[in-house]
């Protein structure tokens, strides 16, 4: 729970296009967890890459919270999870399908991903593009991250800083957004909806 450093954070979501020595992937994540209509507890944090697991497998083990899936408990039937993450790099195409997995085995979890950078795209027919469109058929909302003052003053210690916006944060965040815009559209005739059974708790 730990929050990240000043400069880690902005070193790591820098949203530039030739982000090189990044190798660690950041993952800043709100879980929203309903039981009952009037019962709402939220989990907020971070992980990152450790030796030998990707930061997404880390979260679907339960890293941020070892109980967090609820499995066992006695009410966890009627649990529902709107998950949001905020990636310093987009999924890679392994994590996507596994992902993709998780979210048909488990449609009491919805999840939104927010990405600072894509990883691998630039190749018409790379993997991790087609990845993406996958997560997007399971019903995962992807977009980039158009601002970072909500990250800022919720995973950074920033001591009450204000963020200063670096150069080129909205540029390069509108051209990412259309890159990626492009890369759903090619599987957007194939997306179908990956709906929560209790949405209405959660929206």
């Amino acid at each position: 729970r730990i929050k990240i450093d000043v400069n880690k954070f902005i070193y790591h979501y820098k949203n530039m296009r030739w982000a090189k020595g990044r190798h660690e992937t950041y993952l800043c994540i709100v879980v929203k967890r309903r039981v009952r209509p009037n019962s709402l507890s939220f989990d907020f944090g971070h992980l990152r890459n450790r030796s030998g697991c990707l930061v997404e497998l880390l979260f679907l083990s339960g890293a941020l919270c070892p109980c967090l899936w609820g499995y066992g408990a006695p009410d966890s039937v009627g649990l529902c999870y709107s998950v949001t993450w905020f990636c310093s790099w987009s999924p890679c195409s392994d994590c996507s399908y596994r992902l993709a997995q998780f979210l048909s085995q488990n449609p009491n979890l919805r999840l939104r991903i927010y990405v600072s950078r894509l990883y691998f795209c630039d190749p018409e027919d790379s993997s991790a593009r087609e990845g993406l469109r996958m997560l997007q058929r399971a019903g995962v909302q992807i977009t980039t991250i158009s601002t970072v003052v909500y990250c800022w003053q919720t995973f950074v210690a920033c001591r009450q800083r204000v963020f200063k916006a670096w150069d080129g944060l909205h540029q390069n965040s509108v051209q990412l957004a259309r890159k990626l815009n492009d890369i759903l559209q090619v599987g957007h005739t194939h997306t179908h909806t990956h709906t929560c059974t209790h949405t209405v708790l959660l929206s």
